[in-house]
């Protein structure tokens, strides 16, 4: 069973964010439409335009991220999206992607599978703001305001009963405007799987916005899974399916390279991979190559789900 403790920094529900100021993706795709501002992309756009951005809140720094937020222009132009490319320079390709309509399907061990809307999904949980740190399993890391809610207010939504233990988070495949869908080797679509405890926990977050606009295409527009204790390739983009499931799912990556990848996936800086030592990281939008901490730093909030797990390279990766 969940049992919530509320902490110091939790906001009574009188202090949320009211539902008229969340993020609305058509709306705000509609002021910053690309044409009208002629540049190719909301990503050129930022490159060109100076763009001031707020000042961030206690509560949406109370993850204490420890360094500083990751320039726009970086995070929204150094990205891992394989369906468009093996390369980082992909932001552009991304821009095909199609966002309306967009729906979501929840089903498995649930009380009622049903399909919704991005916009109706959006009506029914309580935005905020969270600034976490971004670790990539290629030892880079980025710092990223993202706006969007937290994780457990989806699985609550969707009611699963007693038999779900596992989540399974599918993005989408296009093959109009994908070309990376055609890559042979790969087991498409994209994707991911969590426990009921991990989506549970209180970090654990599902992304719909950054830098206080829409989520950029290239970043996994409109909604992504947002898990920082975890390697990026965890938090799944562009999401098209939840299924809550009995048994552990094999995710992308356990089936690409079993070798290599594992379910758990969790920042650990004592274990490499068979590519990349994971004991440091180069920070992105700086010069400084900086040590890596176990679970990425948010090993309060996280190490109790795996106690009593062999602290081995499976539980890690």
């Amino acid at each position: 069973m969940f049992v919530h403790r509320s902490r110091e920094w939790d906001l009574p529900e009188t202090a949320a964010t009211p539902e008229s100021l969340a993020l609305n993706r058509r709306a705000a795709l509609a002021a910053m439409g690309s044409a009208a501002l002629g540049f190719g992309t909301i990503a050129e756009a930022s490159a060109q335009t100076p763009i001031t951005m707020p000042a961030y809140s206690a509560q949406a720094m109370r993850f204490a991220p420890g360094r500083a937020i990751t320039p726009i222009k970086n995070a929204e132009t150094y990205n891992n999206f394989y369906e468009f490319g093996l390369s980082k320079d992909i932001w552009r390709a991304a821009q095909k992607l199609p966002l309306e309509p967009w729906t979501i399907r929840i089903d498995g061990q649930v009380e009622k599978p049903f399909t919704i809307s991005f916009d109706d999904l959006m009506k029914k949980v309580k935005t905020e703001t969270r600034v976490y740190r971004h670790r990539c399993v290629e030892a880079w890391s980025l710092v990223i305001p993202w706006q969007g809610f937290a994780m457990s207010e989806l699985v609550k939504l969707a009611k699963p009963t007693a038999r779900a233990k596992y989540l399974k988070f599918t993005s989408l495949a296009d093959h109009s405007v994908m070309p990376g869908l055609n890559i042979p080797f790969f087991p498409w679509p994209y994707h991911e799987g969590l426990t009921m405890a991990e989506a549970m926990n209180e970090l654990a977050f599902i992304g719909t916005g950054m830098y206080h606009q829409p989520l950029p295409k290239q970043d996994g527009a409109p909604i992504r899974l947002v898990l920082p204790w975890k390697y990026g390739f965890k938090s799944a983009k562009s999401l098209v399916h939840i299924e809550f499931v009995e048994t552990q799912p094999k995710t992308f990556w356990q089936q690409t390279s079993p070798d290599m990848y594992g379910f758990w996936a969790n920042v650990n800086p004592k274990f490499p991979t068979l590519r990349w030592s994971q004991a440091r990281e180069r920070v992105i939008g700086t010069d400084q190559v900086i040590p890596t901490v176990i679970y990425n730093g948010y090993a309060q909030y996280v190490a109790s789900l795996y106690a009593g797990l062999p602290q081995n390279k499976k539980l890690f990766m």
